[in-house]
């Protein structure tokens, strides 16, 4: 069974202008920004900024070490810290990307940084995937989009019309990639939030809008015959 191995962190110059939001007032603005490149238990892919490129009036004493922002009114608590683990970063400070709005040039992201060594390949393919949940059947294709991206477990993303939909009920829950965009889930009696699409995909990934993908860490795939592993990953 495969593990999940986060790569090791890099701290990096990036040409991008970052700049971030806290309601509709810019907090910092950087075309000198450093991006630490990480996954791990501290968190994901970030841009730390110079202390120089925030708003003067940004940022209170918070707790912890850490800064609540406030702009126009409004306030995000211990929302900017530093992180003394890398020389590069001193005198920098980053922003948290679930109380603030990022943006990388114009284009807003979301989540965290896209890394540059992240990457996103999304293949069509004539391979059969059948999907299994509960002991049902809930997919057979051969149409698959396979999607192979770095650190994760292969995707298989399937057409609706592939899918016994009628085993499936549309889920509240709604989560955001900065290489994908906005997904929507889908539940079986056997299991919440089993699969997921992407109605609106950002525009790098136009293959896969509206296919439907089943976590592989959680249901039976077969691949051409073969049943598959369930891989170990942080969506286990």
């Amino acid at each position: 069974m495969s593990e999940f191995e986060p790569p090791a962190p890099v701290v990096e110059r990036t040409p991008r202008r970052v700049r971030v939001r806290l309601g509709g007032t810019v907090v910092a603005d950087s075309s000198r920004a450093w991006l630490l490149d990480e996954i791990s238990e501290r968190g994901f892919p970030t841009y730390f900024v110079p202390f120089e490129d925030v708003r003067d009036d940004a940022l209170e004493e918070g707790t912890a070490g850490r800064w609540t922002v406030v702009a126009a009114g409004r306030r995000a608590a211990d929302a900017a810290w530093t992180d003394d683990r890398f020389e590069q970063l001193n005198g920098h400070v980053t922003f948290s990307w679930e109380s603030l709005d990022w943006y990388e040039e114009d284009e807003q992201v979301f989540v965290h940084a896209r890394s540059p060594r992240h990457r996103v390949d999304a293949v069509r393919s004539s391979r059969r995937v059948q999907v299994f949940v509960g002991g049902d059947e809930v997919a057979n294709s051969t149409r698959p989009v396979i999607v192979f991206e770095t650190s994760l477990p292969t995707r298989y993303y399937l057409p609706f019309a592939d899918v016994r939909s009628e085993l499936l009920t549309a889920s509240e829950t709604v989560t955001r990639c900065p290489y994908k965009g906005v997904a929507r889930y889908w539940s079986h009696p056997a299991l919440a939030d089993a699969a997921w699409s992407y109605p609106e995909p950002i525009p790098e990934m136009p293959k896969i809008r509206d296919l439907v993908c089943f976590f592989n860490e959680r249901v039976d795939i077969v691949l051409d015959g073969v049943p598959l592993e369930r891989p170990v990953s942080p969506f286990s």
